[in-house]
C-alpha cells in the first residue's frame, strides 16, 4: 500500500511539474486546428444527421402522401369508368330505342304501301271482274235475243223450210 502511495504522489508530481502552457505556435496550431475541427465535424454531424433524418421523414411523407393520392385516383378512375359504361349503355339503350322506332315506322310504312297496293289489286280485280260479269250479262242478253229472234224468224218460217242454224 505504502508503495502505491508512493506511487502516485511521485507520479502526481511529474504531472504538476510537466503541465504547463506551450507557447510555440507551430506545435499549438495544428493541436487548435485539429481540436477545431473535431468539435466542428462532433456538432455538424450532429446538425446533418438532424437534417438528414428530418428529410428523409418528409420523403416517406411525401411517398405515403402520393401513395394514398394514387389509390384514391385509381378508385376515381373506377368510378368514372363505370360511370361511362353506364352512359354508353344508356346511349346504346336510346339508340337501340330510336333504331326500334325507325324499324318500326319504315314498317309501317311498307305496310301502308303494300295494303295500298292491295286496295288498287282489289280495286282493279274488282272492275275487271264487274267488266267481265257485265260482259257475260251482254253475251247472255245478246245470245238470248238472238234465239228469241230465232225463235220469231222460225216461226214466220213455212214448216217444210231446211235451214243449219247458227248458233
Amino acid at each position: 500500500m505504502k508503495n502505491l502511495t508512493y506511487f502516485l504522489i511521485s507520479f502526481g508530481h511529474r504531472l504538476s511539474s510537466s503541465f504547463r502552457f506551450n507557447t510555440d505556435i507551430l506545435v499549438t496550431n495544428p493541436i487548435n486546428i485539429s481540436v477545431v475541427i473535431s468539435v466542428l465535424i462532433f456538432f455538424v454531424w450532429g446538425v446533418l444527421s438532424d437534417l438528414l433524418d428530418n428529410r428523409k421523414d418528409r420523403i416517406f411523407n411525401t411517398i405515403r402522401n402520393l401513395e394514398n393520392l394514387r389509390i384514391e385516383a385509381i378508385e376515381e378512375l373506377e368510378k368514372a369508368k363505370a360511370c361511362l359504361r353506364e352512359v354508353e349503355a344508356d346511349k346504346f339503350l336510346v339508340n337501340g330505342y330510336s333504331e326500334i322506332k325507325r324499324e318500326k315506322l319504315n314498317l309501317v310504312n311498307l305496310t301502308y304501301n303494300t295494303l295500298k297496293k292491295l286496295e288498287n289489286c282489289k280495286n282493279e280485280t274488282i272492275k275487271f271482274k264487274r267488266q267481265r260479269a257485265i260482259n257475260q250479262v251482254r253475251q247472255l242478253i245478246f245470245q238470248q235475243a238472238l234465239q228469241g229472234a230465232l225463235g220469231t224468224f222460225n216461226s214466220c218460217l213455212p214448216p217444210n223450210y231446211i235451214y243449219v242454224p247458227l248458233v
